[in-house]
């Protein structure tokens, strides 16, 4: 009987080992081709940018200041490119703020809302030196949340804040856009 008991937990044993080897192979198996997304290099072998100002459509004062100096920060903190003169670069990244819009998304009451969300949506364009077209992507959106409050300050403050988030979240995207492995 101890000789059977011993077989027996031999045998779970290297069950155990079979299974942890299996198991580890899947992973490996499965994790295969993952990567993070913008993890390559601009198109075209584009060493040096600029950066144009956004054309700003919206009503939204100042935005076309905040959304480049987002994508500026964006693309300028990976070190994949230097930014530089227009003169002097590889690639030109222009763009325009197409629109900014203002939704309700809950209700208080019938006339005040508790939620509203802000849409703003852009186009960009990447061009060489000579105009040629390389990368671009029309209509990029993001949308963001905020809370309406009862004080006017507190929503314009609110809504101020949510429209820095989704510039951030925009300039993620687009480094993330141009910088897929064509």
């Amino acid at each position: 009987m101890n000789g059977y008991i011993n077989r027996w937990v031999q045998n779970v044993s290297n069950n155990k080992i079979y299974i942890r080897i299996i198991f580890c192979s899947l992973i490996v198996l499965s994790s295969c081709g993952y990567s993070f997304r913008g993890g390559g290099n601009l198109p075209e072998g584009i060493k040096s940018l600029s950066i144009k100002m956004l054309e700003n459509r919206t009503s939204e004062t100042g935005a076309e200041n905040i959304f480049t100096n987002d994508l500026i920060y964006e693309i300028s903190s990976f070190g994949k490119v230097s930014l530089t003169k227009e003169d002097s670069a590889d690639g030109i990244l222009t763009g325009v703020i197409k629109s900014m819009r203002i939704d309700a998304i809950s209700h208080r009451d019938s006339y005040s809302s508790l939620e509203r969300r802000a849409i703003v949506t852009l186009s960009l364009k990447l061009t060489d030196p000579t105009g040629r077209v390389i990368w671009s992507a029309k209509d990029l959106s993001a949308s963001e949340d905020y809370i309406v409050s009862s004080d006017k300050q507190t929503t314009e403050r609110n809504r101020r804040e949510a429209v820095k988030t989704l510039s951030k979240r925009l300039a993620e995207k687009v480094y993330n856009r141009l910088t897929d492995d064509f």
